[in-house]
This record gives C-alpha cells, sequence and structure tokens, in this order.
C-alpha cells in the first residue's frame, strides 16, 4: 500500500486498532480495515510486574500509564509516518494476559491487589474445585482466586460485585460494559460449548460449594458476560475515548471487538483455530494450544481446557515460566561483550548466541537449565528458583550452555505435550511465535525436536498479540456467514510467507535424553526451593 492510500484510509476512519497488555511490554498495532495483514503502525510501553507480599501484581496506575503510553506511541508513529492526527478508527480490540483476579465493587473500585497468572497460592481451591467439577481447575484461574479468597475469608468477598481479567478490566472501562471474549472467559470458568457460554450445572455446583462461606454470592452475577469473535462488544464511551488518549484527539463511538486473552490472539496471528492446529507463544510465559477433535478422554493436571476465539475447545499446555531467564543470560553477555570492547546491540547478542547454540551438542552436553522464576505447577513448583546444573563430566561449552537454555526454556512445556500426545491428539502442524523465533531457524528448529513435529513460523511472529486482536477487531465487519478460520485463511494469511521446519534427526533424540535429565532433575529444584 502506498503511503497515500495509507493516509486516507487513516484520515477516513478505515484503521483498526489492537492493544495488547503483555507481561513485559504493552503494544498497540494499526491495520487496515479491509486488509488487516498490512500493519499501518506501531507503538509500545514496557512495564513489569511487581511482586508484594509474596504476591506478583500490577498497580491499576501503571495499567493506564502503560495503555495510554502505548497508544500515544503509536499515535505519534501515525504522525511521523503520514502526517495526520488520529481522529477516528473501524475498529478496536483489547487483549491481555489471561487468567489471574480483578475483584471490583458496585462503584467499580478494586477490592484487592491485582492477582495475574503467575500466582501459585490457590493450590487448596484448584484442587476442591478440581475434585468438584471433574475438570482441571488450574490455579491461576480467576475461579481459583476467587474460591482461594472465599477460603482465607478475605474481608473483600461480601463486597464483590464483578470479577474480571485484565483485558475485561480495560474493556469495561473504555466502553462501560462488562464482557469477555469465550477465549479469556473460558481461563476464568469452564465453558460449555455446545451453549459458548459459562458451564450452567458447574455453576450451581460452585453456589452450592461457598453457600455457607459466602453468604449471598452468586457466580453468575459477578462473572463478565461472555462473547465470541465477530459479536458486537460495546463502543468506546466519552469517557472511554478520554482515557485512551490523553490528547482528546481520538473521537468516541468507534465499536469494539470481544476482548480476548493472549491465548486467543495467540491462535488468531498463527492461523491456528481449525481443529487439529496448534501454536506455541513464547514469552515471559509460554504455552502451547491445540486444538481438539474431540473432548479428551480423562482431566489432566497439565493440560487446561480453553477454546478459541469462537468457542471450539482447546487443550491448553500453560507453563508460568518462558523467555525469562534465556534473556537474562544474553544480557549478562552482552554485558560482557561491552565491557571487553564489544560493539554489540541487543539483537545482534541474541542472534551471535543462539547461532552458537546449533553447534552444541544434541542433548546440550549433559547440560541442565531450569527457568524458574515463578512457581510451576507443571513442574510440581510451588516457587521458583532458576538454575543451571551439570554433571563433572558434562561437555561444558557456551555452545552446549546456549542450547541447555533454549532447551530448558522448553523444558516444561515438553512435560505437558508429551501427556497431549498419551491422549492421541493429532496435529497437522505446530505454528509459533513470538521474539524467541525471531532468530531465524535456532528456537524454531530446537522447538521441532522438543515436539518431534513440523514447527511454522509466519512473518508475524514477532508481532504478536496486539496485531491478533486487531485482526479479531477488523473481523467486526466480515461477512455474517464467514467463518473466523476462512477470514484468517482468505483475508489474512493468503499471501503470508511461512517458515516450516521438519524435526531434526538428532534433536529429537536428543531433546528426549534431556528431558530424561530434565525431569529427573526437578528433584534439585524441590530442594532449592525448600533451602532458599
Amino acid at each position: 500500500m502506498s503511503t497515500h492510500d495509507a493516509t486516507a484510509a487513516i484520515r477516513d476512519g478505515r484503521a483498526v486498532l489492537g492493544i495488547e497488555l503483555g507481561s513485559t511490554r504493552i503494544k498497540a498495532c494499526l491495520v487496515l480495515a479491509d486488509d488487516p495483514a498490512t500493519v499501518l503502525a506501531v507503538g509500545s510501553h514496557a512495564w513489569e510486574n511487581r511482586f508484594v507480599d509474596r504476591v506478583w501484581t500490577y498497580t491499576l496506575a501503571d495499567v493506564w500509564a502503560g495503555v495510554q503510553g502505548a497508544y500515544a506511541d503509536l499515535a505519534a508513529d501515525v504522525a511521523r509516518r503520514y502526517g495526520v492526527p488520529l481522529e477516528n478508527l473501524a475498529a478496536i480490540g483489547v487483549s491481555a494476559m489471561m487468567h489471574g483476579y480483578l475483584a471490583l465493587d458496585e462503584r467499580g473500585d478494586l477490592l484487592a491487589e491485582f492477582r495475574t497468572w503467575r500466582n501459585t497460592n490457590t493450590d487448596r481451591a484448584a484442587s476442591v474445585l478440581t475434585e468438584l467439577f471433574g475438570v482441571n481447575i488450574p490455579l491461576r484461574w480467576s475461579i481459583a482466586h476467587l474460591y482461594q479468597a472465599v477460603l482465607d475469608e478475605e474481608p473483600h468477598v461480601p463486597d464483590v460485585r464483578l470479577i474480571t481479567t485484565l483485558a475485561g478490566y480495560v474493556h469495561w472501562k473504555l466502553t462501560g460494559r462488562s464482557a469477555l471474549g469465550i477465549g479469556d472467559a473460558s481461563g476464568m470458568f469452564p465453558i460449555d460449548p455446545a451453549r459458548r457460554d459459562y458451564d450452567r450445572g458447574l455453576m450451581k455446583k460452585f453456589d452450592r460449594l461457598v453457600s455457607e462461606r459466602a453468604f449471598g454470592l452468586r457466580i453468575a452475577d459477578v462473572l463478565p458476560e461472555v462473547l465470541v469473535a465477530g459479536q458486537d462488544a460495546g463502543s468506546l464511551t466519552p469517557e472511554g475515548a478520554a482515557l485512551l488518549d490523553v490528547s482528546g484527539v481520538l473521537r468516541p463511538g468507534i465499536p469494539l471487538c470481544p476482548p480476548e486473552g493472549d491465548a486467543g490472539t495467540g491462535m488468531v496471528a498463527t492461523c491456528s483455530v481449525a481443529p487439529r492446529t496448534g501454536n506455541v507463544s513464547a514469552g515471559t510465559s509460554i504455552f502451547a494450544m491445540v486444538v481438539l477433535e474431540k473432548p479428551l478422554a480423562t482431566a489432566h493436571a497439565e493440560l487446561d481446557v480453553v477454546t478459541t476465539p469462537v468457542g471450539d475447545p482447546v487443550a491448553m499446555v500453560h507453563c508460568n515460566n518462558g523467555a525469562s531467564e534465556l534473556a537474562a543470560w544474553v544480557g549478562l553477555f552482552g554485558r560482557f561483550a561491552t565491557v571487553g570492547g564489544g560493539d554489540l546491540d541487543p539483537d545482534e547478542v541474541f542472534e551471535v548466541l543462539f547461532r552458537e547454540a546449533l553447534d552444541g551438542d544434541p542433548d546440550a552436553g549433559g547440560i541442565l537449565a531450569y527457568n524458574h522464576l515463578a512457581g510451576e505447577p507443571i513442574a510440581g513448583l510451588a516457587e521458583g528458583r532458576p538454575l543451571v546444573v551439570r554433571t563433572p563430566d558434562s561437555r561444558f561449552t557456551l555452545a552446549n550452555f546456549m542450547r541447555a537454555q533454549l532447551y530448558g526454556a522448553f523444558g516444561t512445556l515438553a512435560l505437558g505435550m508429551r501427556v497431549l500426545e498419551n491422549e492421541g491428539v493429532a496435529l497437522d502442524r505446530m505454528f509459533a511465535h513470538g521474539g524467541i523465533f525471531r532468530t531465524a531457524g535456532v528456537a524454531q528448529r530446537f522447538l521441532a525436536g522438543a515436539l518431534d513435529a513440523p514447527v511454522v513460523v509466519a512473518e508475524t511472529a514477532s508481532e504478536g498479540g496486539a496485531w491478533g486482536i486487531a485482526v479479531l477487531a477488523a473481523y467486526l465487519s466480515a461477512p455474517a456467514d464467514m467463518s473466523l478460520d476462512a477470514y484468517l485463511r482468505e483475508r489474512v494469511f493468503a499471501d503470508a510467507t511461512f517458515r516450516t521446519l521438519e524435526p531434526d534427526p538428532e534433536d529429537v533424540p536428543g531433546f528426549a535424553a534431556y528431558l530424561t535429565r530434565y525431569r529427573a532433575g526437578l528433584a534439585v529444584e524441590t530442594a532449592a526451593v525448600a533451602a532458599l
């Protein structure tokens, strides 16, 4: 698209905005409404979670400073590129990290600190609910946080009038409507796939469970409305416009799509919403989503059952720890290069170290790397202790060290994927996205070896969820009879370039050997948590 045409589209309100609140960056992405594969402008804002009183959290002040900062950065990008203000939009979408707990009173005030997906203090509640419901309720799910607050007799519980996710909260403040996309909602409370709504039978069970401890609490009264992709989710209010754009230029009245979680936007960003497709999203956390052809035979502690943005069931392997520890080591080596007189920018440091890992032994030379900064339920860890472990006879080279770090980023994920494999779940393709895949052919190759399956990376791999939610917002104007899968294949990815890597014959047994040691070495992690 020419600059002239893009300028006209922005001026005429034919652009779509996607905003995603990730764990370390809040990103904004502007796309063309009738061609969402075309990115017009981007913006971002860095932020970090806080560990306060043993709770992983973000303040609401940080939320709004970040959203406003990302939007202002995008608006400035529009002004630089096209010389026009961002006054009107065809649609807006909001996405954020799934799960967690935002509890609000009748005035909309926060009753307790925002508890993110990273918290693992809900083990008692999750265990009770899993047994009661007959489906796995992970520690990070919103219903587990609510029930844990009931069990702990937290004083805010009687005042709860709404619980929601981060995406749901931002959407509510922008539109005045408490609604969630079904994918994000499926990380709050189990979904009935036939009704595309919360499971009524399980809601009744929950109400009976809490009737004596939290008299008057009815879960149906405090959960957001459930919507599927393509449905109207409200419009930007004057107050919402002022909250998003502090300059006062953006007009109200813009339609919004259902807010979605990062898992849903990851599926969209990788064109993997149809059965037998899957994707891996790697960032601060790492998770795999596999769209199911049929229900799982049994409940598994390693697997969540969530949904696509249109409500189809998905098996999710969610790991609290992703690429953060790997990035910390890259930062350390980057600093060493600088002190030694080198002149490499951060991207070049990643490139050099990732390429070095390709020369490592298939099993990483006997080195183990644990990336657990936070607790990891799949690995049985209530808290995290990042470790590098090796035996005296391990082959301690830079190549093996970096391969171990990359393998370690996929270690817990591989444990969960082995469970899915034993269920007989079939995959035609596994897409991967996230910054770790920007260095072509490295993390992608090692993931293929870990999964023993082809891994596909698209050119949009580093665009991530902000682009994915922008696509969902653009889908609002699609023909009513056009499925989301068809829309993605025909309108968004028709001309996309994909890179597919088959598993390397040496990497598959090499990673399997690494994973065997990794599983056994979790005893060291457990001991470290107990001792430190």
